[in-house]
């Protein structure tokens, strides 16, 4: 099986039968089940809270990862970790010490992940590589979902898959934003090793979603 992993973003799901979506997308082949947090003020949209979470996580065994677009985020931390999420991204503008959040993540027993916008300088990685599990590259701004892939993101990619590879760690290298049968392929040739994909995944209803995740995999 290729080691590309697909995350299907709820965000783009039937939000009436949420529950039967995260049975459908886990039985369908998918990696991990993304879970997008917005709160109407660190972004322009509001999604969902812990709450939901907790009540999906009966529905899939499958690591469920948690892209926090919320601010200030460290005192949300605890209720999403108990709510059942196993990996925890957070941006570093979302708090005045990413370092602080990313061990508190960890103390948590789960893994720490930081985003990157699109206009997010890379040096904010200088002296917190080492400590993470997953960097997610934003391949469009952060609120919505259905939006067009912005290019210059796989420069940041490539400069990133070099930084995680000259650490010697396992760091996943996830993209989010725009991706599709198109953008995927670019995003992994700059060396993205995990994809967050809402729209493609979900479009054509349960009986293709499939073919949908097989196809961002390029299998």
């Amino acid at each position: 099986m290729s080691d590309i992993r697909i995350a299907p973003s709820i965000l783009s799901a039937d939000f009436a039968r949420l529950g039967e979506e995260v049975q459908a997308i886990d039985k369908a082949g998918c990696d991990w089940i993304h879970v997008d947090v917005m709160d109407g003020h660190f972004v322009p949209n509001i999604t969902i809270g812990p709450a939901v979470i907790k009540a999906l996580r009966p529905h899939s065994a499958k690591p469920f990862d948690v892209h926090l677009m919320i601010s200030p985020v460290d005192q949300y931390l605890e209720a999403f970790a108990e709510a059942g999420a196993d990996i925890i991204s957070f941006h570093p503008e979302a708090g005045a010490h990413p370092h602080r959040t990313v061990q508190t993540i960890h103390s948590l027993g789960k893994q720490a992940g930081l985003v990157l916008n699109p206009a997010t300088p890379l040096d904010i990685l200088d002296y917190l590589i080492d400590d993470l599990d997953l960097i997610l590259v934003m391949s469009v701004n952060p609120g919505f979902g259905g939006q067009s892939f912005i290019d210059s993101q796989l420069r940041k990619v490539e400069a990133i898959r070099k930084r995680i590879d000259d650490t010697g760690k396992d760091i996943r290298l996830e993209v989010d934003g725009g991706i599709d049968l198109k953008t995927a392929p670019k995003a992994i040739a700059a060396g993205a090793d995990t994809l967050v994909a809402g729209t493609a995944t979900f479009r054509g209803g349960p009986d293709q979603y499939a073919a949908n995740i097989s196809g961002l995999r390029g299998e």
